[in-house]
């Protein structure tokens, strides 16, 4: 009896952990499938790790390519993201769709006080994302950015170390993000469609890896605005982009520093890399995993990671949901991301007019 007991007690006591469990998974709904991104939140549901309520999307090329790569019930497809919000009532909503479009987005759950997480960048523009920074101000809502390099151990133990370590002034960071090109990597029709467009993204690689070196360099300043800056934009392949740039080589002054992106979809391969450089000693995060302490020429050393909330998008997105974290000035900040937008309309600028612009 009291073995028929003690299972009844264990089953019992698994039944609650399932249900809270349950309780604590993300309710999201997700707006758009064109950006090759989703398959991130989509292998996510597989694993169990987020509940996809609905998913607002039109294209049926798509509709029908997830639904079969994920087997995901038609009945929670959408064609309007105002119906879904209003039946579904999410957690969230993660925005897939062209940066362009991100606006659209805000317009609408923010209003609800329905918190919002974009691709990476903000918005196509200045103008654009002032908007979208008001209508979360007034409806105290978040609203979000999600780059992948936020998520790298590599990169929040770097800050970590330059903050509390005698590591002294920043003088010089360098930012290479990119790779091989979004067609040569195979990246999808409908995603080249308005990666490639200079309307619907904002430009080329300028845009697509222009702004991860903005957000972690402005994230290494502390919300400070650089006080210039200077780009160059190239086309070194016009047949394959002939409307956008496909190399961007971005200089931001600050006034004890440089920071220099080099963003490009002409490398040899993948690469998302930092180096920071302060008064006797330099951090290289080579990648997500590595980081590199080096206070000589030679005999670099590794350094041991960190880990906390910045995991990964959901993990954190749930703990700015449940206020266990202080977003200000954080990479995926609004405020960060006002500036990472204020920097990419200036390297547009110079790039076409040649000239250095002021902040």
């Amino acid at each position: 009896m009291t073995t028929m007991k003690t299972s009844i007690i264990t089953l019992l006591f698994i039944f609650v952990t399932i249900a809270i469990t349950a309780q604590q998974k993300l309710k999201v709904v997700v707006a758009g499938l064109s950006h090759d991104h989703a398959h991130v939140i989509m292998n996510e549901y597989k694993e169990g790790k987020v509940s996809i309520t609905g998913i607002v999307e039109s294209d049926k090329d798509l509709i029908a390519r997830y639904s079969k790569s994920y087997k995901l019930d038609r009945s929670i497809f959408y064609s309007d993201l105002k119906t879904a919000l209003d039946k579904l009532k999410p957690d969230a909503v993660l925005a897939y769709n062209p940066v362009s479009e991100h606006i659209d987005v805000a317009r609408i759950a923010l209003p609800m006080q329905i918190p919002v997480m974009v691709e990476k960048p903000l918005a196509t523009t200045l103008k654009d994302a002032k908007e979208m920074a008001k209508l979360s101000r007034d409806n105290s809502t978040p609203l979000l950015t999600n780059y992948e390099t936020t998520w790298y151990g590599s990169n929040q133990t770097l800050a970590v170390k330059v903050k509390n370590t005698n590591f002294g002034t920043i003088k010089k960071m360098i930012a290479k993000d990119g790779h091989e090109g979004p067609k040569e990597i195979g990246c999808s029709a409908e995603f080249l469609d308005w990666l490639t467009d200079p309307v619907k993204n904002g430009g080329g690689a300028i845009m697509d890896f222009g702004c991860y070196g903005a957000n972690l360099m402005t994230w290494l300043k502390n919300g400070q605005k650089p006080i210039a800056v200077t780009a160059v934009t190239r086309n070194l392949k016009p047949d394959v982009y002939p409307k956008v740039d496909d190399d961007a080589t971005i200089i931001l002054e600050y006034e004890d520093g440089n920071g220099i992106i080099e963003a490009s979809w002409d490398w040899s391969y993948g690469i998302k890399g930092l180096q920071v450089y302060g008064d006797s000693s330099s951090f290289n995060a080579v990648d997500g995993n590595t980081l590199e302490y080096q206070k000589q020429a030679q005999n670099a050393e590794k350094v041991t990671l960190t880990e906390d909330f910045h995991k990964d998008h959901l993990t954190y997105l749930q703990a700015v949901i449940n206020h266990n974290v202080e977003t200000k000035n954080d990479l995926s900040s609004l405020e960060n991301n006002l500036i990472v937008v204020e920097i990419l309309e200036a390297a547009k600028k110079s790039a076409k007019t040649g000239e250095r612009v002021k902040l």
